[in-house]
Order: structure tokens, then C-alpha cells, then sequence
């Protein structure tokens, strides 16, 4: 049966936005807390966006690209949206949760859909400890940086990282350098989804680090914990044959 209560999203962008003034005329707006499916028109920064203000209504989210790469969206097309909908393929999700405490003391709690990320934020290199489950693995990481991300956040900065393409279905996490200077050659490490990571800051006077869960920054950490949340899980929608699963694969060959 096709879903015909649609909350649409839009980002500010005018494709978006005209995107949106169209398919409200052919198949009108609801609002969220009565929808049956929620879909988001913008890009993929946008659909993150979405994923996170509706978590709470435990809704589908259907992305209809109106940006530029689009990985977490389907193509945009005017007609046939409730069928659309009633065959569209959905893919479970769960955020990373952040846990990054301040040199001020101050401990901020946000959730990740693709990664967490540590990026220095000043001119030298940052030093970072890396423990995991509560066991030193690696005493001293010189780099830009370093982040975790989940299967879904794999293909984005992960990628640009050099850092391993994570299959959807996978309970793993890819903890992954940012233009690591010691050790050069490490390459980073595959971690099961349970595992708990936390990066210390060494030194973090002379070579302050920041960090931020999908957009959401924290100004000079000392130390940043992350763990994948189960008890939160964003549900996306995908035409047939063309879900995570199929797109992980072809970026792997692009």
C-alpha cells in the first residue's frame, strides 16, 4: 500500500525549495507527527540533518537529491513518489555517540550518523593516545587528525581519509588517520561495532584538537569517547536496487 502522508524536508538551497513548492502541490504536506514517511530534499548534509531532528518519531526518511554527490539519496523525480515509497527498500542505521570532555571540564554528548571526528586546530600537528575498550593500542598518533566512522559514513570523509569501505550489513567500525606523520605507515584499524574508543589529547595547550560529530564541533578537547548507540536507530529509504548496499559496492569500483 503506497504512503500517502509525506512530511516534506528542505534544505534553503532554491532547487530544493522548488522542489518542494512542486511536490506539495501534487501530493500535499503533513506535518511529521502524523506522517507515515518523511522526505527529505537537499543533499546529503541535509539528510543527515533530517535523520537527526526526526529520530524521536522513529519515522522512514526518504532522501530525494537536490545537492551534488547525493550517496544517501534517491534520484529526484516528480511523478510516481507514492509508489515509490510502497516498494522503496529500508536501511537500519544506528549513530555513534559522542562523549568529548573540555580543558574546561565541560563534557558534550552528541550523536553521529557517519563519524566523529578529532582534527587539530592550530598549526602543529596533534598528538593523540588511542585506547580501546580501556586498553592502550596506540601510545602516540602524530597527525591531522583521526576519526570513527559507521558503514554509512564510510564513503564520506572516511574515504577521503584513505580510510576502508565498510559494507552496510558489517558490525564493524573503521577508525582511520588524517595524514598520520608517526607512525607514517598506519593505516588505521577495524573495530567491532561494541567497541568503546577513546582518543586522549596529549599536550593539548601547544597542539589544541577539535571535535565533531556530523557537523556539531567542540573546541579544544582533552579527551573524546565513542561507542555506537543501539538504543537509537535512523530507518532510510531506498529504491530497489539502488540502497547502501549496491552503492558501497559501486564506489568501490568508480
Amino acid at each position: 500500500m503506497a504512503k500517502t502522508r509525506i512530511a516534506f524536508h528542505a534544505s534553503t538551497a532554491p532547487a530544493a525549495q522548488d522542489a518542494l513548492a512542486a511536490l506539495t502541490r501534487a501530493y500535499g504536506q503533513s506535518l511529521a507527527e502524523d506522517a507515515e514517511v518523511v522526505v527529505a530534499l537537499g543533499g546529503d548534509g541535509f539528510m543527515l540533518q533530517t535523520l537527526h531532528d526526526t529520530e524521536e518519531l522513529g519515522l522512514p526518511v526518504y532522501g530525494m537529491n537536490c545537492g551534488t554527490v547525493g550517496f544517501l539519496m534517491n534520484a529526484f523525480d516528480l511523478e510516481g513518489l507514492p509508489e515509490r515509497l510502497a516498494l522503496a527498500e529500508e536501511t537500519l542505521i544506528n549513530p555513534l555517540e559522542m562523549r568529548a570532555t573540555t580543558a574546561e571540564g565541560e563534557v558534550v554528548r552528541a550523536l553521529a550518523i557517519n563519524e566523529v571526528s578529532l582534527l587539530r586546530a592550530g598549526p602543529q600537528a596533534a598528538k593523540l593516545a588511542i585506547y580501546v575498550d580501556g586498553k592502550l593500542r596506540l601510545e602516540e598518533l602524530v597527525c591531522d587528525g583521526a576519526l570513527l566512522c559507521t558503514p554509512a559514513g564510510s564513503t564520506a570523509y572516511n574515504y577521503s581519509a584513505h580510510g576502508p569501505i565498510l559494507p552496510i550489513g558489517s558490525d564493524v567500525l573503521a577508525l582511520t588517520a588524517v595524514a598520520a606523520f608517526r607512525p607514517r605507515r598506519w593505516r588505521g584499524a577495524l573495530l567491532p561495532k561494541t567497541a568503546v574508543v577513546r582518543l586522549d589529547v596529549l599536550n593539548p595547550e601547544k597542539r589544541p584538537v577539535m571535535a565533531d560529530a556530523d557537523s556539531r564541533s567542540v573546541q579544544n578537547v582533552v579527551s573524546v569517547e565513542i561507542r555506537s548507540e543501539p538504543r537509537v536507530q535512523h530507518r532510510i529509504l531506498f529504491d530497489p536496487g539502488h540502497g547502501l548496499e549496491e552503492r558501497l559496492i559501486v564506489e568501490q569500483f568508480a
